[in-house]
């Protein structure tokens, strides 16, 4: 838990200096890029928290990786490195999205569904979100055949589960208790 508090106070930070700087969108998207890549990148994912490999070697292989980032996201490099906390990195980049999308006051919908969503159904689901939160929102689609069909949405911290499974579920559940 005070991985993640720390992870806060650095973005919240980060935030603040590429705010005054008016490159807060430039961190953003640097920041999405460091997520994107840790995700994908097991090998990167434990580089950074092996207490075996050098600090040195870390900041070498980051500023190779993320060559086009921007200071702002460069001395955080810094600055966790400084202070034995890159294992963070990660956390700090997730924290920051977060903070700044608070900040423009949008936010992440997350859809799961079966297929891939088409642009019609992306356009309804950005409409219920508004409607719901008020707050406009990026849609990001996981695919996850184990719903068989149907939706699940994720907003902040709503969660609306309208997938076939889901309903098989109840209707299996329901049946067991009668």
């Amino acid at each position: 838990m005070s991985g993640s508090r720390a992870a806060i106070r650095y973005a919240k930070a980060v935030l603040s200096i590429a705010t005054d700087q008016k490159s807060a969108e430039a961190v953003n998207s640097d920041m999405k890029l460091i997520k994107n890549t840790i995700a994908e990148s097991g090998e990167l994912n434990q580089m950074l928290q092996s207490p075996v490999v050098r600090s040195t070697d870390k900041k070498e292989v980051l500023l190779a990786v993320f060559k086009n980032a921007n200071d702002a996201t460069t001395n955080l490099i810094d600055t966790l490195i400084a202070n034995k906390r890159l294992a963070l990195l990660n956390d700090v980049a997730i924290s920051y999205i977060q903070l700044y999308d608070e900040l423009r006051g949008s936010q992440v919908a997350t859809v799961t569904t079966a297929v891939p969503l088409t642009e019609e159904l992306k356009t309804k689901v950005l409409a219920k979100v508004k409607e719901l939160t008020g707050k406009d929102a990026e849609v990001e689609n996981i695919i996850d055949e184990n719903i068989l069909g149907g939706f699940i949405l994720r907003v902040g911290d709503i969660q609306y589960n309208a997938s076939i499974a889901n309903k098989l579920d109840k209707l299996k559940r329901e049946f067991t208790l009668n």
